[in-house]
């Protein structure tokens, strides 16, 4: 189901790269293969015989149910990569992700204040990186991750002038 708060008629939306799906899995098996190891931890002092409690149905059920949760979240990286987007306009860009809980964020270039672009050693590997705009405002984190370099470059520079071009107008 679309709505027009999420997908404004005649936007045409350009997506990020498939490779950044690496980028997010690298950081998936990163992070639940250590929350997994340490909530086996008091299966293994069970096993053992060193504690007696937790019962053994309880020692496992913990880091089963991180797995299960590991692996649907899993399953949603490809699609959660699929619904990151961002489209210039002629005053402001937008940016648009998620899957369940959808958010589009509206950048006007007369409010940026600089653009950064970063890239971790993953995305470095595959030739990605995220740009970063920072605003007046604190809160904002708009970000674009998962750019192929050279459009990250391009976006930079195109976003950087457009910035300049509408605070000069001020």
């Amino acid at each position: 189901m679309r709505t027009e708060a999420i997908d404004p008629p005649g936007v045409a939306w350009l997506r990020v790269s498939p490779r950044y799906v690496t980028v997010r899995m690298a950081g998936w098996a990163l992070a639940n293969f250590i929350a997994v190891a340490v909530l086996s931890v008091p299966l293994l002092l069970v096993l053992n015989g060193v504690w007696r409690w937790p019962p053994l149905w309880a020692a496992a059920a913990l880091p089963a149910a991180a797995l299960l949760a590991a692996l649907w979240r899993l399953v949603l990286i490809p699609r959660q990569v699929r619904a990151i987007g961002y489209a210039e306009r002629e005053d402001d860009l937008l940016i648009r992700r998620g899957i369940f809980f959808q958010r589009v964020l509206v950048v006007p270039y007369g409010r940026m204040q600089y653009v950064d672009i970063g890239a971790g050693p993953v995305e470095r590997g595959l030739g990605l990186c995220t740009l970063k705009l920072h605003t007046a405002s604190a809160g904002t984190g708009a970000q674009i991750p998962g750019l192929p370099a050279g459009e990250g470059a391009r976006l930079r520079e195109q976003l950087s002038a457009r910035g300049e071009a509408r605070l000069a107008g001020l």
